[in-house]
């Protein structure tokens, strides 16, 4: 949107600002990504003080009377700033930042999972803060995740959906306020066990938590219940030459253990109402794709060549609607800040 998101706060006739990020394509947890912050001057030169960049998340919030989906800053970066810009005048502040290990996967193999990511350009001028561009920002797992995903597509596991969930994994060392669960169904040999599965990476600059959750299934006598367990694998593993094996036992030691890893672990904290602005109730997006194992490894097949679009849509939608919600915000009288959902 080449110059049309003009700022609002900072006055008519202020200046304008378009990101554009470089490649194109999906970046990684870890790594870098960058782009260019382009500003078109106003009517007048402004100093502008600071260009700041905050990473966005859709997320899912569990309430007593149901769930509710916001928005939550997870990191922010200081680009640019410390000049004027002329009336009029075009300048373009390149960078380069460095994604949070924890940043969830938005896609695998170039299917969307969706999960909504953002990337938020904010600027400061005279005093006055405006938040301008929003961009999607797309994210491709790791080798070692994507060892893990093929591993699960090669045994049978059938991919159901992905969200990200407010709150934290209790013994983990997580980071960021939310974690993202990727819901598998169960193969027929583990179907008479578990109904579903619900996968969590948490990266980091060595290696990676892989945490499972099983919603195991009950028996004549006995309810069903929850049950997980974590393990930790380096990104050098990713040469292992028998991953099935490997997550294999995994499975097999989560089915078999009432309490391999302690449910009174897995922590979900409700959020105060000013860390999380809330968009509505819903249940996120279901994928309803399916993993599936093929020569190359694991992709996600789409039903009908419809799912894959119908996500790209309710991403479109979920952006129009916080730029919507944000242009409200800057109409309303100054010196009361919105709702924004930033998280301390």
């Amino acid at each position: 949107m080449a110059f049309e998101r003009l700022l609002g706060a900072i006055g008519v006739g202020g200046p304008s600002v378009d990101t554009m990020l470089d490649g194109g394509g999906a970046v990684l947890p870890g790594g870098a990504l960058s782009g260019q912050v382009r500003l078109r001057g106003g009517g007048a030169a402004v100093e502008i003080e600071e260009i700041g960049l905050e990473l966005v998340a859709r997320v899912e919030v569990e309430h007593e009377e149901g769930d509710s989906e916001g928005t939550v800053t997870f990191e922010r970066y200081v680009v640019g700033g410390g000049f004027r810009l002329g009336e009029n005048e075009e300048r373009g502040v390149p960078f380069t930042v460095t994604l949070p290990w924890e940043t969830p996967v938005t896609e695998l193999y170039g299917q969307p999972l969706g999960v909504v990511l953002g990337v938020r350009t904010e600027l400061a001028v005279a005093d006055a803060r405006d938040r301008g561009d929003l961009d999607p920002l797309a994210v491709r797992p790791l080798p070692v995740q994507e060892a893990v995903l093929e591993a699960l597509g090669q045994l049978g596991f059938g991919f159901r959906s992905a969200d990200l969930e407010h709150g934290r994994i209790g013994g983990t060392g997580q980071r960021l306020p939310f974690y993202q669960e990727i819901e598998l169904t169960p193969p027929p040999r583990y179907a008479h066990a578990v109904t579903e599965i619900e996968l969590t990476f948490l990266a980091t600059a060595s290696g990676l938590e892989v945490v499972l959750e099983a919603d195991k299934r009950g028996g004549p006598l006995t309810p069903g219940h929850d049950v997980l367990t974590r393990f930790t694998v380096r990104h050098e593993d990713v040469p292992v030459p028998d991953w099935n094996s490997e997550v294999d036992g995994w499975i097999r030691k989560l089915t078999e253990h009432r309490e391999a890893y302690g449910a009174q672990a897995y922590v979900h904290s409700a959020p105060h109402a000013d860390h999380l602005a809330v968009h509505g109730r819903g249940s996120g997006v279901g994928v309803g794709t399916a993993v599936a194992a093929g020569a190359a490894g694991l992709a996600v097949g789409v039903v009908g060549g419809m799912v894959a679009a119908e996500v790209v849509d309710e991403i479109d939608d979920f952006f129009e609607g916080e730029e919507e919600e944000e242009d409200e915000a800057e109409e309303s009288e100054d010196g009361q800040d919105g709702w924004d959902g930033q998280e301390d």
